[in-house]
């Protein structure tokens, strides 16, 4: 009778399973999904970036130009590229990664034509970022938030005017420029106020006449010089009081806070954007 014995070569187990794997990371690596721009002209990426962007899908759109610094580099359609993506970050709401794409351009590209671009729209990341998306709504103004990024948006929107006086983005930078110094005025005054509340005059007092020491022609310094008169009313200083008040009615003769206390300025003194 005859009988067969199957012999089991030694290894055999093994490089079973090493075939095994190899299959396995090949099906990995075709499941990957295809680069649908791989095809793309630099010109096409573009304009389906841009389409993309037009109709607000920003998270679509950055990547796009992202392909596209890579794609085109070297050239001008880059450096637009790199622009529109930080335009489309700060549309999207990434304020931090749109001003690191900026600063990345304005350090590569010095000489570029649209540097006064790239400035005015650092000042605005900075400028909206600082306002809130709500600000609105909850009636709250940019002198009542951290300044940081307002000084920051003040210095950008300064080196854009000073270096492009005759850019198209310069007058609406200088409106913006009055807006924050305004701003940080007001923030003084807050401050100033706060104190007073809490029953600190003096340093109420010293805090309203930093605002009116290192600003001028602004509309808070109206409120900081009340600030100061009541203050010395509080303490029982009648002369100094008496003088605040002269300087506030001379200064602003048809000011309410006279009449009607702080409520006069309750409402937000400056409102453009």
């Amino acid at each position: 009778m005859f009988s067969a014995k199957l012999s089991v070569v030694p290894g055999a187990s093994s490089c079973a399973a090493a075939v095994v794997a190899t299959c396995l990371a090949l099906a990995g690596c075709s499941s990957k999904p295809l680069d649908a721009t791989a095809s793309w002209s630099p010109n096409k990426i573009y304009a389906e970036a841009k389409d993309e962007a037009r109709s607000g899908s920003y998270d679509k759109a950055i990547p796009l130009f992202e392909k596209l610094e890579g794609r085109a580099a070297g050239t001008p359609l880059a450096q637009q590229a790199q622009l529109e993506k930080a335009h489309a970050q700060y549309k999207s709401a990434e304020q931090a990664q749109s001003i690191a794409t900026l600063d990345r351009f304005i350090k590569l590209h010095p000489a570029s034509p649209a540097l006064d671009y790239a400035l005015y729209l650092k000042g605005l990341v900075n400028f909206n970022d600082n306002l809130g998306l709500f600000s609105f709504i909850s009636r709250q103004d940019l002198a009542e938030r951290d300044q940081k990024a307002a000084k920051e948006s003040f210095e950008s929107f300064k080196e854009l005017t000073t270096r492009f006086p005759e850019s198209r983005y310069t007058p609406d930078a200088r409106l913006r420029m009055t807006y924050i110094v305004n701003s940080l005025a007001q923030s003084e005054v807050h401050v100033a106020r706060y104190y007073y509340s809490r029953g600190a005059y003096v340093a109420a007092i010293n805090r309203a006449q930093t605002a009116i020491t290192d600003y001028r022609d602004v509309p808070a310094l109206e409120e900081a010089t009340y600030i100061v008169y009541k203050s010395y009313d509080a303490l029982g200083m009648t002369q100094l009081r008496d003088d605040a008040r002269r300087v506030l009615e001379k200064t602003y003769p048809n000011s309410e806070l006279m009449s009607k206390g702080f409520k006069a300025a309750d409402n937000p003194w400056f409102k453009l954007w």
